[in-house]
């Protein structure tokens, strides 16, 4: 009986599987290129041989595949808390403009396929404050507050959880006093009884609570300092894609060159924004604001709409008219190290800094709490060439700094 030819392997495969053929293949080729050895292949040597090709092969794959995928709930999912760091070490590209994409893609990765209970972990790492009273976190960002349409996972769903992981399995869940935009980040206050929540939300809604953003913008506002004071209403665009966005109504408008008072719409609402910039170059300014009222979307839309200075990162309302990833100078691309094709993945660079509450209950004093930038904002203001605001103008900001670390 003539022997199988060499050249023929998977002749001697039977089955559909491709799994069998390529295993097959790979005893076949060794034996086959065996042959023609001067000295005959024994058994051990062959397992050898055909281990270190199987090796060789899940090497070549694991190159070809953009990197391994970790299981649900694990850290990679979860990027407000891991930000700058890898689980599993892919493969970096060569291109820079490349890896600060594929950071930023990292940076505005979704936070729905988090299990609850690692989120509650996570969050109650980022504690600020503690008290018997108040519970005071770092909002990370793209996390929203409250459950809606196509909403998987949100800072109300893991409350009950994270009240248990503070204070022991009897807990009773904690409450939310107020409420942050789904992309902004930082301070958030949150209460042990009900009766606290409705205290500190009546506190925010009369204008008692002092809060602070730091915003970087596209362009610098001018003047350098000023309120805003321009109502805002929602309205519906009409365009390729029919939304609604919040937008300005003023009470004035021009005439002739006279200012002439408009009759108000009775569905605007009393906005007034007090900002000053912090530091600026020719293209872009890191502003702080203190909203005085409390509008939807308010910070973002006097920015934009009423100092044309909009949000780095304010893919909503850097143009009226449609939604489409926000169009940027040509000197802030080049040092953000981006093409404007890139620029959809910039997340929102808002961020609620310092929050000021008034004595409540025990506590005899005003409270002052401060949450440090998220790493994705700080690393625009090092790329920008911003600076942060010395800390002997602010007294509390090292402290604050000190506390949420």
């Amino acid at each position: 009986m003539a022997a199988p030819s060499c050249g023929a392997p998977g002749a001697w495969v039977r089955g559909a599987g491709p799994r069998s053929g390529s295993l097959f293949t790979l005893v076949s080729q060794a034996f086959c290129s065996t042959a023609a050895a001067t000295r005959p292949l024994n058994a051990q040597r062959l397992a050898e041989r055909l281990r270190a090709q199987q090796r060789e092969q899940e090497t070549k794959k694991r190159v070809s595949l953009k990197g391994p995928r970790l299981p649900r709930g694990s850290a990679r999912d979860f990027p407000g808390w891991v930000w700058g760091r890898r689980v599993l070490r892919e493969q970096e590209p060569t291109n820079p403009i490349q890896r600060r994409v594929q950071e930023l893609v990292r940076f505005t990765r979704q936070l729905q396929r988090v299990h609850p209970n690692v989120l509650a972990k996570a969050l109650s790492r980022g504690i600020l404050h503690q008290d018997k009273d108040l519970v005071v976190i770092s909002k990370p960002y793209g996390l929203p507050v409250h459950g809606g349409p196509g909403v998987q996972l949100c800072i109300s769903d893991v409350l009950p959880i994270l009240a248990k992981i503070l204070n022991g399995h009897k807990a009773e869940p904690l409450h939310l006093c107020h409420r942050l935009d789904k992309e902004t980040t930082g301070v958030m206050v949150l209460a042990w009884e009900k009766d606290v929540a409705h205290q500190v939300q009546e506190m925010f809604r009369t204008r008692q609570v002092t809060k602070k953003y730091w915003a970087i913008t596209v362009r610098v506002p001018m003047p350098s300092a000023g309120v805003v004071d321009i109502p805002i209403l929602e309205k519906e665009v009409q365009g390729q894609k029919q939304h609604h966005k919040m937008t300005l109504s003023p009470s004035y408008r021009m005439d002739n060159g006279k200012m002439v008072k408009v009759r108000t719409n009775r569905s605007a609402h009393v906005a007034v924004t007090q900002y000053q910039v912090l530091s600026s170059t020719l293209s872009s300014a890191l502003v702080e604001l203190q909203p005085v009222t409390g509008v939807k979307h308010q910070l973002r839309v006097h920015l934009s709409f009423g100092l044309d200075c909009p949000v780095l990162g304010d893919h909503k309302y850097s143009d009226w008219n449609r939604l489409a990833p926000q169009k940027l100078p040509v000197g802030i691309l080049k040092k953000l190290g981006l093409k404007q094709s890139k620029a959809r993945h910039i997340p929102l660079h808002l961020h609620a800094h310092q929050l000021m509450l008034p004595a409540l209950g025990s506590r005899k004093e005003e409270l002052h709490l401060v949450c440090r930038l998220p790493r994705f904002f700080a690393h625009s203001l090092r790329r920008l060439g911003l600076e942060m605001p010395n800390q002997d103008q602010n007294g509390d900001l090292e402290a604050g700094h000190l506390r949420a670390q």
